[in-house]
């Protein structure tokens, strides 16, 4: 049975990604949750946060493990040994972006595959950065994100004054 990564920002990691890596777990031996550590837009986690996070969420699936990584995705899926890259799918729009990225892991190594699950319909509207704007507005995340994360977020956000400037440190490439 191949094992498999799931990668990602997760910043924060929410309960789509949390869907797709438990369901992903039923069909692959094992499962690397893999934190992207140097994506090009701005976090609002440091990857080590992210890490926790995400090991505290998956406590309960063992075949789950988590790692982080700075590098090419299918060279840190090749240095772990997985043949696949799971990506999740919410609308129509992440189509487009996800085949792009699949065609271009196929060209730089052939031998590992993309599979695509479909979010369930209960998470088909989340995604990372609507949770973090909710959050920031003062609006409830219960049932989006692990009850830790949103404690995680609130946190985060407590520093912000009433102009949305901070000293919430949010880390970017770009800058």
């Amino acid at each position: 049975m191949p094992t498999a990564i799931y990668p990602g920002t997760f910043d924060p990691v929410h309960n789509g990604h949390i869907d797709i890596a438990t369901r992903a777990a039923g069909i692959f031996e094992h499962l690397t949750m893999a934190i992207y550590a140097r994506p090009m837009k701005s976090l609002l986690f440091s990857v080590e946060e992210r890490k926790a996070m995400i090991e505290e969420a998956m406590a309960g699936v063992p075949n789950i493990s988590v790692a982080t990584y700075n590098q090419l995705t299918v060279d840190f899926a090749r240095q772990l040994g997985a043949q696949v890259i799971v990506r999740g799918l919410r609308v129509i729009s992440d189509f487009e972006l996800e085949f792009q990225m699949a065609l271009t892991n196929k060209k730089l190594d052939p031998g590992i595959e993309v599979v695509c699950l479909m979010t369930s319909q209960e998470y088909a509207f989340i995604s990372a950065s609507t949770v973090k704007e909710i959050v920031m507005l003062g609006g409830c995340v219960d049932g989006m994100v692990p009850p830790q994360v949103a404690e995680a977020m609130e946190a985060k956000f407590r520093g912000l004054d009433s102009e949305g400037q901070s000293s919430v440190r949010l880390v970017s490439l770009r800058d």
